[in-house]
């Protein structure tokens, strides 16, 4: 048994990106990797960990998260993420946020500041000032290359520009770039102790007041003493499925690896080209299968295995 970690930047990749595009967003998934390995190599939390490399994926303007949120269909922005400690199935969850710099981090001190273990909207925004959490102007998330990204997937007539569906190759899009996806990171230590943390601006061009399945305990994050899940894809698809749970209850009731369950789950129990996951289990296995054209993602184990990846 030993420590490993890792983490997805979204299931939405296109089947090609520029060359610029392909290095920026391998040396943010190289970097997020470095800070989660490091922090475990200090005998952090896995808890600790995650929130530390989804805050790190949420600062990065390269994915959907933080500083690159898509923008809703009225041009704002509406945040959500969610964390979970496999020991003792704390939780936390946010959504609707407008000025908060790391949801991910809001949702900790949900679960550990409150009764609850969701908050939403206003309230979510109150409890954030309450708190003293860094907050900036909505402003500061919303890029021209969302603005932009939002005006075709309106021309479009589409809920979002998604490479998980077939889109025509002459579809423009800015940069040639994707970011449907959602960021996330499982960890487990040396320990067996797990983790898991998600965290999305959404779809592009979502209806205001609309929830994924990201600060949904069981479909975009779930960990407990057998493994940890971040799923990352089409909302409402790993909802209907409760993907991160159902690998979990795999592992528990049917007895598989969390390999195999995972593999179950994404290529048989929801529809080809909708979504991907990362997944540890307690004894340091990683598995990161997705249906979609690529999905980029990084781990690390404590024998020396590692892999940075989009396709």
């Amino acid at each position: 048994m030993g420590w490993a970690i890792a983490l997805h930047g979204g299931a939405g990749a296109p089947k090609s990106l520029p060359p610029e595009g392909r290095t920026s967003r391998e040396a943010a998934l190289r970097h997020c990797l470095e800070v989660g390995v490091a922090a475990l190599k200090t005998h952090k939390s896995p808890l600790d960990v995650v929130e530390l490399v989804v805050r790190e994926l949420e600062n990065s303007p390269y994915f959907n998260a933080g500083k690159g949120s898509v923008l809703t269909t009225n041009g704002t922005i509406e945040m959500e993420a969610s964390i979970m400690d496999g020991k003792t199935k704390q939780c936390g969850a946010v959504s609707g946020l407008k000025t908060v710099v790391n949801p991910i981090s809001l949702a900790r001190l949900v679960m550990e500041k409150t009764p609850h273990i969701y908050l939403g909207f206003d309230g979510a925004e109150a409890f954030a000032r309450e708190q003293g959490v860094e907050t900036v102007d909505s402003s500061h998330f919303i890029t021209p290359e969302n603005i932009e990204r939002l005006k075709q997937a309106k021309e479009a007539n589409r809920v979002q520009i998604d490479y998980t569906q077939n889109v025509p190759e002459e579809t423009p899009i800015p940069n040639g770039d994707s970011k449907t996806g959602t960021v996330g990171c499982v960890a487990v230590d040396s320990e067996g102790n797990l983790a898991a943390a998600t965290s999305t601006g959404g779809l592009v061009n979502k209806m205001m007041g609309r929830i994924g399945d990201t600060p949904i305990i069981g479909a975009g994050t779930y960990a407990n003493q057998l493994c940890a899940v971040s799923a990352t894809g089409k909302g409402e698809v790993i909802l209907r499925a409760t993907v991160a749970r159902d690998v979990a209850a795999l592992m528990e009731y049917k007895g598989l690896s969390v390999e195999d369950a995972a593999a179950y789950v994404i290529h048989e129990c929801i529809p080809q080209g909708t979504a991907g996951l990362v997944a540890v289990s307690a004894s340091g296995e990683v598995t990161l299968p997705f249906n979609t054209p690529g999905m980029f993602r990084a781990y690390a184990t404590e024998d020396g295995l590692s892999e940075i990846a989009i396709w």
